[in-house]
C-alpha cells in the first residue's frame, strides 16, 4: 500500500468518522439515559441540512449564520417532540417506541419531499471552508479538516460537559438510576429534555458537515438509519468515548474499503459490527446488563 493510497484513506475515513459520531453521538445518549430507542433520530440530520441550505437563500444572511440557525431550529423542534410525544413513550416498550419513531421519520421525509423537493439538495459552504490545504505529500480539502477539528471539539466539549460539570453529575446520576436520582431532587424531565436537545443538535451539526458525504435527499432518514444504529450498538449505549472509537473503527474500515474492493465496503462495515458483538454484546465501551 503506497504511501498516498494509506493518507488518502485516513484522511477521508477519519472524516467520515467524525460525521458518523457527530450524528450518532446524541442517539447513543438518549438509548442510553431515556432507555427509548429513537428511530427518527437521523431525521434531525436532514433537517439540519436542509434548513441549512435554505436559510441563507430566503433569509439572505451569511451562509455561517445560516448553519446556526438551522442548528438552533433542529435543537427546538427536538424539545417540542421530546415534550409533546416521546415523553409518553418513556415508560412504553421498545416495540412501541419503535413504531412511533420509525413513523415519524417517515411524516418527516414526507414533510421535506414537500417543502424542499425530490432532488439531492447541496449545502453551500462558506469561503473560509473552500479551497484545500497543501500538506507536502497530497492536498486535503480544507473543509474535510475543519470536520475533523470539529469532531474533535465536540468530543472534547462533551466530555467537560459529562465528566466535569454539575450537569454531567446529573445525568450520569440520571442514567445510573433514574428513580434515585428523582429522589434526591434532580429533575430528569429537564435534564431528558436538555439531552435530547443537544444529541438533536449535534446531529444536525453533524448532518451539514456531512452533506459532502452523506448528500441531503429527503430519503436521508431511512438511507442511512441502519449505519447510525450500527455505530451506537459498536460503540455502546449512552457511552461517549464508545460512540467516538466505533466511529472511527467504522469509518476507516468502509473507507479503507472503497478504496481497495468498492463492491464490499458495505459488507466490511456491517462485518466488523458483526464481530464486535460477537464478542462484546454491550459494545466496545458498554456495560454488562
Amino acid at each position: 500500500m503506497s504511501f498516498a493510497l494509506l493518507s488518502s484513506i485516513l484522511v477521508d475515513g477519519v472524516t467520515y468518522a467524525m460525521i458518523l459520531f457527530m450524528i450518532t453521538v446524541g442517539l447513543s445518549m438518549t438509548m442510553g439515559l431515556m432507555r427509548v430507542v429513537n428511530l427518527a433520530h437521523g431525521a434531525f440530520a436532514m433537517l439540519g441540512g436542509f434548513l441549512a441550505a435554505s436559510i441563507p437563500q430566503r433569509l439572505g444572511v451569511p451562509v455561517g449564520l445560516g448553519f446556526v440557525l438551522a442548528i438552533a431550529v433542529v435543537a427546538l423542534v427536538a424539545v417540542l417532540f421530546e415534550r409533546t410525544l416521546l415523553r409518553r413513550f418513556y415508560r412504553r416498550d421498545d416495540l412501541d417506541q419503535m413504531l412511533v419513531t420509525i413513523g415519524l421519520m417517515f411524516v418527516a421525509t414526507a414533510a421535506v419531499n414537500l417543502m424542499f423537493g425530490s432532488s439531492v439538495t447541496s449545502v453551500a459552504l462558506p469561503e473560509a471552508f473552500g479551497g484545500s490545504v497543501d500538506l507536502g505529500f497530497r492536498s486535503i480539502p480544507r473543509h474535510r479538516l475543519i470536520v475533523v477539528a470539529c469532531g474533535l471539539v465536540v468530543v472534547a466539549v462533551l466530555w467537560l460537559a459529562v465528566d466535569r460539570s454539575s450537569f454531567g453529575i446529573r445525568v450520569r446520576a440520571a442514567v445510573d438510576n433514574a428513580p434515585i436520582a428523582r429522589a434526591i431532587g434532580i429533575d430528569t424531565t429537564r435534564i431528558y429534555a436538555a439531552t435530547f436537545a443537544i444529541g438533536a443538535a449535534l446531529a444536525a451539526l453533524g448532518g451539514i458537515a456531512g452533506a459532502e458525504m452523506l448528500p441531503m435527499e429527503p430519503t436521508y432518514a431511512s438511507k442511512y438509519l441502519v449505519i447510525l444504529l450500527a455505530v451506537v450498538a459498536v460503540g455502546g449505549n449512552g457511552n461517549l468515548f464508545g460512540s467516538f472509537f466505533a466511529a472511527l473503527l467504522l469509518g476507516i474500515v468502509e473507507t479503507s474499503m472503497k478504496y481497495m474492493v468498492p463492491q464490499l465496503a458495505s459488507a466490511a462495515f456491517f462485518l466488523t459490527m458483526i464481530v464486535v458483538l460477537l464478542f462484546r454484546p454491550q459494545g466496545l465501551f458498554g456495560r454488562q446488563a
